[in-house]
């Protein structure tokens, strides 16, 4: 009988071409075939660079696919060029590559465009017991589908599209359980970000990270996407959970999916792929789903998070090693200790990214609109993650109730996620997003970003400060 063995350890080994030194277990090094991988504009170009001018070609240019998202304008009007010049150059350049190199490219004008790891998932191009590896450090988020996604360099990127295997080191791994129900308000975005401010921004780092319980069974797919999109904020390379009947019935039907017949005869063998009942983990965290409210950062880092109940805490007070980052964060963010989170007042209100700019996540921030605005002096915007997601939601509807409430309802793309296209932060500018990180400058030099849900977005655009959703929605 072979030994008990996590799931993370059975995607490796099936992926798992020849050992490249004679450890065994966590550092290992071996040689990682990988399926497949996603391209975008930012991090390829210096990758294609290399392939021409050591004349290589791509191994298996079926087994990538490109899109446009970091650095394209998000405006309602895509009518030309954008108006960055570099940024046009960037986007140039990626056609050329998908040209040259006969790899299926998304520009902003093809109906699936979008943000990369929205739109694999809408293709039905991500499957269970998968390897992907791209260059950006939220393809953790297939590990929703069961799938080992993790980010890599753009030499890398050179190195996978070349060969389709990658020098690979084992990681250490964690599961982290959360069993019980989720209250009313809370949401998987609440869920993870309590769970990086309980193990720190940190606390993965090494591991391969196996997100389990009944809380996390209880999960629609675009909630566990949620949570392996955020693990990377607390240091996981890879963020895993097990695949149901749920991941199925998410693939199945999608323009790329298998078809019906080939779905069935997978089912067994996906369903099977689950860490074993006795297979030892290097770390065990667990939290009980009762317990976690409505979240908000306070702080620079994502795990200086806290309920919206809560207040802005005394650095004095925190454990010595985090008051120096607390300090700094402070200053930076222009917050005072003790003043109480929901009466933190914003100028920016933003909806999107590839952890919430799904069709679900502007579904819950348009429950809270309904019937209600923006507050004066707020510019509140929603980017979907696709363009598949916006044309859903405008089939709902879902379009004229922001509108209506005051928000722009704008393109797909990474928009105002970071600081690398036309929607950023002016100095100071304070913003209640839906977003995965609230680094200094991460959404523009100067620019205070406090992470939540896109319902909790919805609530503070309405109140002007940030707000307790459930005082909104029943």
């Amino acid at each position: 009988m072979p030994p008990p063995t996590t799931l993370y350890d059975k995607i490796i080994d099936r992926h798992r071409v020849c050992a490249l030194n004679d450890v065994r277990g966590p550092g290992e090094r071996l040689l990682l075939y990988v399926d497949r991988t996603v391209l975008n504009e930012y991090t390829s170009p210096q990758a294609f660079s290399g392939l021409r001018a050591a004349g290589r070609t791509v191994w298996r240019p079926r087994a990538a696919i490109g899109v446009v998202d970091h650095v394209n304008s998000t405006a309602p009007d895509r009518a030309g060029p954008v108006a960055d010049a570099d940024a046009q150059q960037q986007i140039d350049y990626f056609a050329r590559n998908g040209r040259d190199f006969r790899i299926e490219m998304f520009d902003v004008f093809h109906p699936a465009q979008g943000i990369e790891h929205v739109v694999l998932p809408d293709l039905g191009w991500v499957l269970p017991g998968m390897v992907f590896a791209a260059g950006d450090s939220h393809t953790t988020t297939y590990g929703a589908f069961g799938s080992v996604g993790f980010g890599i360099g753009t030499s890398d990127i050179e190195h996978l599209l070349a060969t389709q295997c990658l020098p690979y080191t084992r990681l250490k791994t964690m599961r982290v359980t959360v069993d019980g129900a989720m209250p009313i308000g809370s949401t998987a975005k609440d869920l993870v970000m309590a769970v990086i401010r309980q193990i720190g921004a940190a606390g993965a780092h090494g591991y391969a990270l196996e997100f389990a319980g009944t809380a996390v069974r209880a999960l629609a797919i675009e909630g566990r996407m949620t949570l392996c999109n955020m693990a990377v904020e607390c240091g996981a390379r890879v963020a895993l959970i097990a695949p149901d009947d749920t991941v199925l019935a998410a693939i199945a039907g999608r323009p790329r999916a298998p078809g019906a017949a080939m779905l069935e005869r997978a089912r067994k063998a996906w369903t099977e792929l689950y860490s074993d009942a006795d297979a030892r983990f290097d770390c065990e965290v667990r939290l009980d789903a009762a317990t976690i409210a409505p979240m908000v950062t306070w702080g620079t880092s994502p795990d200086q998070a806290l309920p919206i109940t809560g207040t802005v805490p005394d650095p004095a007070a925190l454990p010595a090693p985090a008051q120096a980052d607390a300090q700094r964060a402070l200053a930076y963010m222009g917050l005072i200790p003790g003043t109480p989170l929901h009466t933190i007042p914003i100028d920016r209100a933003f909806i999107g990214s590839c952890t919430n700019g799904r069709l679900s996540d502007l579904r819950d921030a348009a429950r809270v609109l309904r019937g209600r605005v923006v507050a004066p002096g707020v510019r509140a915007m929603v980017s979907p993650g696709s363009s598949a997601v916006r044309r859903a939601a405008e089939a709902e509807g879902l379009d004229r109730i922001f509108t209506a409430a005051g928000f722009e309802w704008r393109q797909s793309g990474c928009s105002m996620c970071l600081a690398m296209n036309d929607d950023v932060l002016a100095p100071g500018e304070r913003c209640a997003s839906s977003t995965n990180r609230n680094f200094e400058g991460r959404q523009g030099t100067g620019g205070r970003t406090h992470l939540m849900s896109p319902a909790m977005v919805a609530a503070a655009a309405i109140a002007g400060h940030l707000a307790d959703v459930r005082a909104m929605v029943p």
